[in-house]
């Protein structure tokens, strides 16, 4: 437990000297949601009156992708090609550890994020009901498959590739996920494919449950947990450590 609480450590102080990291977990959603609350240039969904409310689930999970999915992926594709995981994992330490510890990390981050992003989100007007509860478990199944995501990119690709992929996936992601742009403004094809989606689907959860209160779809669901099964099976199956 040492060694995990240890290696957790490192990871989120690795995590905090990365200019670029801070700038993607934490700098990029709070100017989006800034930036989009205060001027009125993107379509809202209907009933919305206030684009804080649409905006603030929508940019939690955007959070939740970053710290999941994108920081791990470019990380620990360096890691890899550095050789720094294949030492790690000969050490007293050991692999299911190691995994361990990034894990605390990414949910430690993921703490932060709300924090921060509710604390803004509320000061621009946001007020949130639902239950939260629920939007916890919705965060936490989502963090499982994009880490799957995050870690089958690591584990397959060179680490240039890995970086690119990750951030072309976060923009693509970002566009289709209905994080600053309504899904039910998209055509109907795109928005077919959006819905299935892992971004997609915690948006619109996280909307039920932070903002109108109603149960969280059970299409959402499913994607959801489609993804946290389906991702992190491919990622052991193809995941190279060196």
């Amino acid at each position: 437990m040492t060694a995990l609480l240890a290696q957790a450590r490192t990871e989120l102080a690795l995590t905090a000297r990365r200019g670029e990291s801070l700038l993607l977990l934490l700098g990029i959603p709070v100017v989006l949601l800034v930036f989009f609350s205060l001027v009125d240039v993107l379509p809202m969904p209907a009933g919305v009156d206030n684009p804080v409310d649409f905006l603030a689930p929508g940019i939690l999970a955007l959070a939740v992708m970053s710290a999941a999915m994108v920081n791990p992926a470019i990380a620990t594709g360096f890691e890899r090609e550095l050789g720094v995981l294949k030492r790690l994992g000969t050490t007293p330490l050991g692999r299911p550890r190691l995994l361990g510890a990034k894990t605390i990390a990414v949910l430690a981050v993921e703490v932060v994020q709300v924090v921060v992003l509710v604390g803004v989100a509320v000061a621009l007007g946001w007020r949130p009901g639902g239950n939260p509860a629920v939007a916890a478990v919705v965060a936490l199944v989502a963090s499982v498959g994009f880490a799957g995501i995050g870690l089958l990119l690591a584990g397959t690709l060179p680490a240039l590739t890995t970086l690119a992929a990750a951030n072309g996936l976060y923009l693509v992601l970002l566009l289709l996920g209905g994080m600053v742009f309504p899904l039910d403004r998209l055509p109907s094809a795109l928005r077919t494919i959006a819905e299935l989606l892992p971004a997609g689907a915690l948006s619109a959860a996280l909307d039920a449950a932070l903002t109108t209160g109603a149960a969280v779809p059970a299409r959402a669901w499913l994607v959801l947990v489609a993804w946290a099964f389906a991702a992190p099976a491919l990622a052991v199956w193809r995941f190279r450590w060196e």
